[in-house]
């Protein structure tokens, strides 16, 4: 019967006065003194009753650890043994005191086992100390121990009158097995409870533990009095009253634990909670429309804790998040989350995870899911754009994940944050010109439709574009921008250059073959381009010309002939450019004038070691010399690979905005890291088609981020039909 009201320690302290009075008067109508009078007539009060209330109601009122058991144990044997007339006992007598002495002993010898073997590291040893520890909470209780001795006490000095046994065994009854004292207690504060209108609906669950900073442990009353994301109270003692967040249940060897993360402090709306708190450091239930009063006033947004997903832990930094997961649904790499650092509302990018395992305590093990975010920053609405935040959140709080929502096409943004609206947009795109960009991935994931779109994007901005194309597949992506009849006129005069180019045998060895007039035309040309209005958009694949140069000394009128590779035809048309933009002088204000796009770079400016002939080498240093002295004169590059350990690292270095896409090799991987972070490089194998981490210059965002791009075909459609492509000129 004992539990059915669940007091708090004061309202303990309430009611075992009132059960010492049950007592007390007891002993006034038995013996005419208010106390168990000395000698044997007392000893059901002295050595069992008061033991049993003051150790039932104040030290061990709801669980008994095995060394309450003992300490139990070892006071009542003692009693009994002070007692000790065995000579001048009955039959009976000396059985009663048998069996009590008996059952002390027994209490005390398992605790002591419990303790040996709770020490021992097996699996029996565990299983034996775990049904030795059960059976203690129950019969080691101070009413099991004592109450053998009060009953040997009635039968061996109060059997001459019945009146005493049965007022004794009535105040036992009352007290120990059915605390009058508790009921009288709790009924008085349920009363008092009937004459106000309560917000608080029930005590859900008890507070085990306060594990600082902001974790709350609870054990409930019932199996399903809190579910997870459950908005409660806890009333502390030491502190002001908290709102916690349900999570997830913990522990074994107490029982199954309810772990709660504190979300606020009440202050103003402390307020509004009507009624007391009768019971000090318990949770306890809302009312929902006093819920929603305390929220407000809080400034809580309690539809947001239903989204918790983890907690801050250990090892975290202001660039780098690591959280323990609590609720792993619908959890995968590239979701936001948000934490808030000094009431900001910080969003980091989910970039990995990895499986942990920690022990509780004892023998129990936690194991959990340990979650990694990079910093995105603070979301500015006025500039659409991300901002570094400076700080780190502290240990425990609260994780949240960032709801899905359909993304919202926005003809800006360059991609968004993988299913919800947040974009991402290109900040300047003469800076993604002008200080060089890369696009680095493997084959068939959408490198030259994220390189088309940026293309149409600088072609808006008045920024002409000079694409050297192995595949010709910009052709067919920029049909719009491509005048046909004047990139055939240039691909014939080129091709009739290098046609007569391999018969040009010359005395001086550098006049002979064709590269000389070939760069002759091709400075004409790009000059030409530069100053054309009505061309932006200029296509050149080098392995449509086979330009031949003389490689020795004529020998009766014929030498030997070599034809230029991809790489060195590359290098000219890059002199080229280079030439023609540091004719015009400067560039104002860093705006660009000309791009370079280096489509298949790996084949056009290869690393010094995937050189294919000995010319490559010195003909991808040049292209690199023209490519790092073009940013003051408005020329930059846009390079497109699908092979990153195969690029002259002398450009890709220079490549400010990085787009980096599915990649597998180490090498690139290790590359890429220098620029992302070890987090975002490591998670480049796990991308899908058509996402990309972004980071550097030209990117919207201060961090490396990764983002979903644009679809093509929507992009296309709501590009051009605000900035429609220029009508294409006339045939001349």
């Amino acid at each position: 019967m004992k539990g059915r009201f669940n007091l708090s320690q004061p309202q303990r302290l309430s009611s075992l006065v009132i059960d010492l009075i049950i007592v007390l008067l007891a002993c006034w109508y038995l013996f005419g003194v208010f106390y168990p009078p000395i000698g044997d007539k007392g000893f059901w009060g002295y050595s069992a009753l008061l033991a049993v209330l003051v150790g039932s109601k104040l030290v061990t009122p709801f669980y008994v650890k095995p060394a309450d058991a003992i300490s139990y144990a070892i006071p009542a044997f003692v009693s009994l043994m002070l007692i000790n007339n065995w000579e001048n006992w009955t039959y009976n007598q000396k059985w009663g005191f048998s069996l009590a002495a008996t059952y002390s002993l027994l209490v005390f010898m398992c605790g002591i086992v419990n303790i040996i073997t709770n020490s021992i590291n097996s699996s029996w040893a565990a299983n034996l100390s775990n049904r030795i520890r059960v059976g203690l909470e129950y019969f080691g209780r101070p009413e099991f121990v004592y109450t053998p001795l009060a009953l040997f006490a009635i039968f061996s000095y109060h059997l001459d009158s019945s009146m005493e046994v049965a007022i004794i065994c009535i105040v036992i009854g009352t007290t120990v097995w059915w605390s009058l004292g508790d009921f009288l207690v709790g009924v008085f504060y349920k009363l008092k409870s009937t004459f106000i209108d309560k917000s608080l609906t029930g005590v859900a669950g008890k507070v085990v533990a306060f594990q600082e900073p902001g974790i709350v442990l609870l054990r409930k009353n019932k199996q399903d009095d809190i579910k997870r994301h459950d908005l409660l109270l806890v009333n502390d003692k030491h502190g002001p009253a908290k709102l916690v967040v349900a999570l997830d249940n913990v522990g074994r060897s107490d029982g199954i634990l309810t772990r709660t993360v504190d979300i606020k402090n009440l202050s103003i709306a402390s307020q509004l909670i009507v009624g007391d708190f009768p019971y000090s450091e318990y949770a306890y239930n809302i009312d929902q429309k006093i819920l929603d009063k305390v929220c407000i006033a809080e400034g809580v947004q309690q539809e947001e804790q239903a989204s918790i997903i983890g907690l801050v832990s250990q090892d975290s930094a202001i660039e780098r998040l690591f959280f323990e997961i609590v609720d792993n649904t619908d959890l995968e790499e590239g979701r936001l989350v948000s934490v808030n650092v000094d009431n900001k509302k910080v969003l980091y990018q989910i970039v990995g995870g990895l499986t942990k395992e920690e022990i509780v305590q004892q023998k129990n093990t936690f194991g959990y899911i340990r979650g990694q975010a990079q910093q995105i920053g603070i979301w500015d609405v006025g500039s659409a754009k991300f901002k570094q935040c400076n700080w780190l959140p502290n240990i425990n709080t609260p994780v949240y994940l960032i709801g899905k929502t359909e993304n919202v096409f926005d003809v800006n943004a360059i991609g968004h944050f993988p299913k919800t609206n947040f974009q991402i947009s290109i900040k300047d795109i003469n800076q993604l010109v002008t200080h060089n960009t890369a696009i680095l991935g493997i084959l068939g994931i959408g490198k030259s439709m994220l390189s088309a779109e940026l293309v149409e994007r600088m072609l808006a901005a008045n920024i002409k574009v000079l694409c050297i194309d192995l595949t010709d597949e910009y052709k067919q992506l920029l049909s719009e921008y491509y005048v046909d009849w004047y990139h055939s006129k240039i691909v014939t005069d080129l091709n009739t250059i290098a046609g007569r180019s391999k018969g040009n045998v010359s005395k001086h060895q550098e006049d002979g073959g064709g590269v000389k007039e070939f760069q002759e035309y091709m400075s004409q040309c790009v000059n030409d381009f530069s100053d054309s209005d009505d061309v932006n958009l200029l296509i050149i694949n080098p392995s449509d010309f086979e330009v031949w140069r003389q490689d020795s000394k004529p020998y009766q009128g014929e030498a030997s002939m070599a034809s230029l590779t991809p790489t060195e035809i590359t290098q000219i048309i890059s002199d080229a450019a280079l030439n023609v933009m540091q004719s015009k002088g400067k560039a104002e204000n860093g705006n660009a004038r000309l791009c370079l796009v280096y489509e298949e770079a790996h084949s056009l400016v290869p690393e010094f070691n995937s050189v294919v002939a000995p010319g490559d080498k010195s003909a991808t240093n040049g292209t690199a010399r023209a490519i790092l002295q073009g940013r003051k004169y408005g020329m930059g590059c846009l390079l497109v690979t699908q092979r990153t350990a195969n690029v002259t690292k002398t450009i890709l270095n220079q490549c400010n905005t990085i787009f980096a896409m599915r990649t597998f090799d180490d090498t690139g991987k290790e590359f890429l890291s220098n620029y992302l972070g070890r987090s975002y490089s490591e998670s480049l194998h796990n991308l899908q088609p058509q996402q990309a981490v972004l980071f550097g210059k030209a990117s919207s965002c201060e961090n490396p981020v990764l983002i979903s791009l644009n679809n093509r075909d929507r992009f296309t459609d709501s590009f051009r039909a605000i900035n429609p492509p220029p009508a294409l000129p006339p045939e001349k």
